[in-house]
């Protein structure tokens, strides 16, 4: 799940994004990458709520569009399927985008559709089972 609330930090308007996958991954640690940290392995590591979920929540600037993905153990990624959209990456597969513009309105297009099927060698974040 992908929640965004807007708030003002100082002079400007920010997006917080709270990103949660469900507690039923088995994980000794899961990290947030993305364009937004120069898609650094480690740097924004999620932790666990007092339910099990895994949660992160970052400060992101508003107005934009931020690929990402998740990184589980240091050697997989998982998908997140509830992403505002998809785009290709170099590597075969696809990085997730995080809108925070406070206008945007999801809506389920035909890129979204066919990808929700698509397997391209990882889990789905809350499938609990290996591709």
């Amino acid at each position: 799940m992908i929640r965004k609330t807007f708030v003002e930090d100082g002079e400007r308007q920010v997006a917080r994004v709270m990103f949660q996958l469900p507690s039923d991954i088995w994980a000794n640690a899961i990290y947030l990458v993305g364009d937004f940290n120069a898609w650094h392995r480690t740097s924004h590591p999620f932790e666990r709520d007092p339910a099990g979920n895994w949660t992160i929540t970052v400060d992101l600037e508003a107005g934009r569009a931020f690929q990402f993905r998740y990184l589980c153990d240091g050697s997989h990624w998982l998908n997140d399927m509830q992403a505002d959209a998809y785009v290709v990456n170099p590597y075969g597969s696809d990085n997730f985008v995080v809108i925070t513009d406070p206008l945007f309105k999801p809506y389920c297009d035909e890129r979204k559709t066919i990808n929700a099927g698509r397997n391209d060698g990882n889990r789905e974040a809350g499938s609990g089972a290996p591709a």
